[in-house]
């Protein structure tokens, strides 16, 4: 995982670039996570995100499905809180202060 990409292999054996969009720890799960997306579109016209439970000591860390309804929604709360960040700066570009 170099300069925020990595990449993967697809179900149909290409190589696939994957942008990192962030990664976090849980100290309510204990495990970390990283939530990227291959810029691919889904039917509305919006880009995909996809989030795993990696290891970043590992050198190459392996990528593990999550699985747990806890985890989704520690990650929708982070991508729904960074949402709103996003929405408030680019509604108010003065700033969040109020200037």
């Amino acid at each position: 995982m170099e300069n925020n990409t990595f990449k993967v292999i697809n179900e149909e054996g290409r190589e696939i670039v994957c942008d990192i969009l962030f990664t976090f720890d849980s100290e309510e799960t204990n495990k970390s996570y990283i939530v990227y997306t291959d810029n691919t579109k889904d039917e509305a016209g919006n880009i995909q995100v996809f989030a795993s439970i990696y290891d970043p000591k590992q050198e190459s860390p392996k990528l593990e499905p999550i699985e747990t309804e806890q985890e989704w929604k520690i990650i929708e709360t982070i991508l729904n809180t960074l949402q709103e960040e996003i929405r408030k700066k680019t509604t108010n570009p003065e700033g969040a202060n109020g200037q």
